[in-house]
This record gives structure tokens, sequence and C-alpha cells, in this order.
């Protein structure tokens, strides 16, 4: 397998893993992305949770932190997230469509002060958020875009998924159509969202996230390559 030359000439170099995702192949990805998981994870139980001794590694061939003293057992946990593509046609023009949304995480606009350009374009991406317990991901999906957005969907599906170590998440990949509403956004959440046309979108996740791959899997279906 050939990785990436990441920076030429410079020895090593350390490179963020959400920058790094773009340029590897599926494959390694997958396993990055589970060896970070489990440092965390191994990180995260030096204790027990129960009775805060120690704990150490299963003697077997089991991924778990034993308790010496009371036994609990504990695994490592993933955090399922549900990630929701929503379509419809453009109200004036029958255009495809797709709600994005601009996140206050994903940062604000800003311009180099050495450079005389432009701002940097502002980062939009899809709805998403964790599953709650007691719910299935279908209600999640309902769920989270009625807090963040303020509209209901129809024709609910899942697409696919995709492991996501920050921190340990399982990104549960989904499509639907807008039914109805009037968007309203969540403000502690967001700073902006809105239907693009598919012809003229802003600036969106890399290559690599499944937000991505739900957005070019419906601009493919359309005739538009990103």
């Amino acid at each position: 397998m050939v990785l990436p030359i990441i920076a030429e000439g410079s020895g090593n170099a350390f490179v963020p893993y959400r920058q790094l995702i773009t340029q590897l192949p599926v494959a390694l990805s997958d396993q990055l992305s589970q060896a970070i998981q489990l440092l965390r994870w191994q990180t995260d139980t030096q204790f027990c949770s129960r009775c805060a001794a120690p704990t150490i590694h299963a003697k077997r061939d089991e991924r778990a932190m034993v308790c010496p003293v009371c036994r609990l057992r504990q695994y490592p946990r993933v955090q399922p997230c549900v990630i929701t593509a929503i379509t419809r046609p453009n109200p004036q023009t029958g255009e495809m469509q797709i709600l994005l949304a601009h996140h206050h995480r994903y940062g604000q606009q800003k311009t180099a002060p050495h450079l005389l350009q432009s701002p940097q374009p502002l980062l939009y991406g899809l709805i998403a958020g964790f599953v709650e317990v007691g719910e299935s991901l279908e209600h999640a999906v309902v769920r989270e875009v009625a807090e963040e957005v303020n509209i209901s969907l129809s024709d609910i599906r899942y697409v696919s998924s995709q492991p996501w170590p920050f921190p340990s998440n399982l990104m549960l990949g989904f499509r639907a159509s807008y039914a109805a509403g009037e968007i309203v956004i969540q403000e502690d959440e967001l700073s902006h969202a809105d239907f693009f046309d598919l012809s003229n979108l802003p600036k969106i996740p890399s290559k690599g996230s499944i937000a991505y791959e739900l957005i070019a899997q419906i601009a493919n279906e359309q005739g538009i390559l990103l």
C-alpha cells in the first residue's frame, strides 16, 4: 500500500487525521479510526466506573478493561449519530436542492491578514446529532431535524455508515425529503441554514467524510459531478 506524501523534504511530519483522511484508502482510514478510538477508550477506562479501582486488560483475547476488585468489565463504546441529507425541488425552478447548515463549530469567516483577498468561504454541512437512549434511528433523524431547523420530513431512508473517531462515533447516513415547515435555526447550534441548488453549492465537507458522500450521491443522480 502506497501512502500519500505529506511533506516533501521535511522529514517526519504530524498531520491531523481530519486532514489526512481525504488522502487515504478506505481500508487504511478505517484501521486508523479504530486505533484512535481504542487508544482513547484505554485512556478513559483506567479506573473502574463502579468502585474506582485501577483496571487491568482482560487476559483472554478480548477487548475489555477489567476491575480486579468488583470484576466489572468495560468494553469499547460506540456513540451512534445520525446525519441526514434533505432534498426538495426548488420552488421556482424545479432544480433539486439540498439543505445545508453552517454550524458554530465550523468557525467564522476569516481573511488571512497577510493576503489581499476575499474572506474564505464558510463551510456548510448536513444536519447531524446523537441518538438518544430509547429512540430509533428514524426517530433521531426526525427529532434532530425538527430541533435544528424546524422542518418535517418524508421518505426517510438509510444509506450507509462510517466510523468517525471524534470522539468515538458511528455516523449513520440517511436521506429524506422535505415535507413541510419554514426553516428556523437552533441558534445555539447553527448560524445559518438554507436549501441550496445542487449546481450552486457553498463549501461542503471534504471527500472522505460521509457528509460529502451523501451530497455527492445526490448530485451525481442529477448529473452533477462535485
